[in-house]
């Protein structure tokens, strides 16, 4: 009796766990992902009675059944949820350590469930899980895939969505599992790699703090990434650092030091650096010499540069395309396009083809001497060689016709390289069109425009407003007109400055009502006239002898824009004083100051030549009364 009175207890607490156990799976998830994160990093309640559940649905076996099922051969992880999913509430971070720990001998069965847990289930794992797992795939020698969660680690840190020390977590974490010190060179590559150069320089000086010594490498990797960012000052506190602690440098090493003290600027510090060099039985190599050639000719140190130059072939190291690159580009610097090409034939002479860049390098020296003839005989003999320009090479070769105002030649060598198939980009057009139009030449710029259009290029307002005012400063008004047709057909919001030229032109040509019609056209777009404009208008008015338009017109900008132009004003006064009675030109006085007109200076000359005018006026009437 008393057995079967326990069987029975033991029955119906079976069924009532397994009662609630499937209600809690089975009841639709009402809450927010914060409340499923908070269940699931609970501590699991470890009820001995939770034994009598099938093992798919006990929370204590949880761990176990996972590790099991990731032994299996052909594991599907759709599967795996579909077996789990009664037991999903209770997977928290704890958990996910757990299995981490136990995958050690198959990192990759590691980085499935941690795959499966955070896209299948939708569980962010924790800083710790990321930490064990790095560890377990640079432990087997899975370094690309551990460099790959290494950098999403990083990215958690730097959103500074939770707080983050991931040198502090993965030393913390290799107290539980097998670890390699090679991680913390991958952690500073992982910091240069996404560009986060001071956070890789602060794990550097943790790392030595705590005992490690980075290798080679990795040092050069936070030097070379320092570099790149101009923290000059951080680069030589490494330098110390490295003979402090022991990292013994290689050739690259001090190639980097070497491009440091070129950034420095200090000839002093670079004889003294490569003798510290050559004393740890480094010898420089091409690339140690051709930084400081390319420095020396970047700063005018063109007898340093040449002495190097010597110094390559009697020590055994032959200069190559880079060297001879950085001779010419310093000797075009400084107008010594002679020894330029005569370095340029030498280079030919022991056998070395020259490059784009080469070719680039003498091209521009002529075009900024404005030497084009000889700049477009060098084009020439490339593209014999096969050596196609590229961008910079018409960049420079149109920009040089363009300041010698050669035009003829320009537009010709426009076509002749759309001939040989090179592409002509939308900036070099652009500058072009700009420039013809500064100089003048309107019509030149339409059909380089045309051009445009056909290679597939859209114009913008700053092309049609650079057109329209060249046509307008040559009283071409027609064609301006149609410019701004073709730009409102492409869809262009015209610019003020558009607007302005126009009106200006107009006025000129004594078409004001046409202009008016532009300011409110211009509404359309949003824009308001300002001083140019009215004065431009004012003067139309003016010359045409219409002074009661260009009251009603000052008072309408006055009204509608709060538009108050003292100088336009005074262009009216100017007129009246010369026409109006002293009664006529007081009341005009009182309703510009009523308007809110200020006068200046000149208002008050303008008045009081005008009150004069009158009075000689009066008098003059008075006489002739008399007569």
């Amino acid at each position: 009796m008393l057995m079967n009175r326990l069987c029975s207890s033991f029955v119906t607490q079976r069924r009532i766990l397994y009662y609630f156990s499937t209600k809690s799976a089975l009841i639709p998830s009402s809450s927010s992902s914060l409340d499923l994160r908070t269940i699931s990093n609970s501590k699991p309640i470890l009820n001995p009675l939770y034994s009598f559940l099938p093992d798919t649905q006990n929370p204590n076996n949880l761990v176990n059944f996972i590790c099991s099922a990731l032994k299996e051969p052909n594991l599907q992880t759709t599967l795996l949820s579909n077996h789990c999913q009664h037991l999903i509430p209770y997977l928290g971070t704890k958990e996910i350590s757990r299995v981490l720990l136990r995958c050690q001998s198959e990192s990759q069965s590691g980085l499935i469930f941690f795959n499966w847990v955070r896209y299948d289930l939708g569980i962010t794992p924790s800083s710790h899980n990321y930490c064990i797992l790095i560890h377990l795939l640079v432990w087997s020698r899975k370094f690309v895939q551990g460099m790959k969660i290494l950098c999403e680690l990083i990215q958690l840190e730097s959103s500074n969505s939770e707080e983050i020390d991931v040198l502090q977590g993965l030393v913390s974490c290799s107290e539980e599992c097998n670890w390699d010190p090679v991680v913390f060179d991958m952690l500073i590559k992982a910091y240069v790699k996404d560009g986060l150069i001071k956070e890789g320089y602060r794990a550097f000086r943790k790392m030595v703090k705590l005992g490690f010594v980075p290798h080679v490498l990795a040092f050069n990797c936070l030097l070379n990434g320092l570099l790149k960012v101009n923290y000059v000052d951080k680069c030589w506190e490494l330098y110390k650092e490295m003979w402090r602690i022991g990292i013994n440098p290689n050739t690259c090493t001090f190639n980097i030091f070497t491009n440091v003290l070129c950034k420095d600027h200090n000839v002093v510090k670079v004889n003294e650096f490569m003798e510290k060099m050559e004393e740890e039985g480094f010898v420089p190599d091409l690339v140690t010499y051709n930084t400081l050639i390319g420095s020396y000719c970047r700063n005018y140190g063109l007898d340093d540069a040449f002495y190097l130059y010597k110094i390559m072939y009697r020590r055994g190291v032959v200069p190559d395309l880079v060297t001879y690159t950085s001779l010419m580009n310093g000797l075009c610097k400084v107008g010594k396009l002679k020894e330029a090409h005569q370095v340029f034939h030498r280079m030919i002479e022991r056998g070395l083809t020259p490059d784009i860049v080469s070719y680039n390098s003498l091209i521009h020296g002529y075009c900024k001497e404005g030497r084009m003839k000889k700049s477009r005989l060098l084009v020439h003999e490339m593209i014999g060689k096969s050596i196609i320009p590229d961008n910079f090479t018409c960049k420079i070769l149109l920009e040089g016709y363009a300041k010698t105002r050669s035009w003829h030649s320009c537009l010709n060598m426009v076509l002749e390289l759309k001939r040989f198939g090179v592409v002509i980009t939308y900036d070099i057009y652009k500058y072009l069109v700009v420039s013809l139009c500064q100089d003048n030449h309107p019509f030149a710029a339409v059909k380089l425009v045309n051009r445009m259009l056909e290679d597939g290029y859209e114009t913008d307002e700053h092309i049609y407003d650079n057109l329209m005012k060249s046509f307008c400063d040559n009283d071409h008004l027609e064609e301006a007109l149609l410019c701004k047709s073709k730009m409102l057909e492409r869809n262009i919001k015209p610019c003020l400055g558009i607007y302005q030229n126009l009106i200006r032109c107009l006025c000129r040509s004594g078409r004001c009502l046409e202009a008016e019609v532009l300011i409110q056209e211009m509404t359309l777009y949003d824009l308001k006239p300002d001083y140019a404009i009215c004065r431009a208008l004012v003067f139309g008015y003016c010359e045409a002898k219409n002074v009661d338009k260009v009251e009603s017109l000052l008072y309408s900008l006055a009204m509608k824009y709060h538009f108050y132009d003292t100088h336009s004003y005074n262009q009216l006064l100017k007129i009246r004083s010369e026409q109006s009675s002293a009664t006529e030109l007081m009341e005009l006085q009182d309703k510009m100051l009523k308007l809110g007109f200020v006068p200046n200076g000149l208002t008050y000359k303008y008045v009081i030549q005008g009150l004069q005018n009158a009075v000689i006026k009066d008098k003059d009437k008075d006489i002739l009364l008399v007569c």
